[in-house]
């Protein structure tokens, strides 16, 4: 389509790179090839959040792995912009020398 779209995500092992390198070998792939992405790019991240996350734990089992990850992505739809994210990873928007607010991070005492 003519709608332009750019993806950034950011990945942080836990016990290991194992899966914040597959997350970061997947996760655009299957953001990029949900159904919903051009209708519902939110819907988009959040199942693909959830599909990632199931193949790596199929394959961390496989292997035998023992590695997490957090993760946090941003994908620009025309003007809009969607954050997804998982664990405590943040994003942060600076616009014109200050800090825009973009979301509230997960935090053990939070519901």
């Amino acid at each position: 389509d003519d709608i332009d779209r750019a993806y950034f995500a950011v990945f942080d092992g836990h016990g290991g790179v194992d899966a914040a390198n597959y997350s970061a070998t997947h996760l655009h792939v299957n953001v990029g090839l949900h159904e919903e992405i051009v209708k519902n790019p939110a819907e988009a991240l959040k199942c693909s959040f959830q599909k990632t996350d199931e193949m790596f734990l199929f394959k961390a089992k496989r292997e035998k792995l023992r590695s997490g990850t957090t993760g946090v992505s941003a994908l620009i739809v025309g003007n809009k912009l969607h954050i997804a994210w998982l664990g405590d990873s943040q994003v942060m928007l600076v616009q014109q020398g200050r800090a825009v607010t973009l979301m509230e991070p997960h935090k053990p005492e939070r519901e």
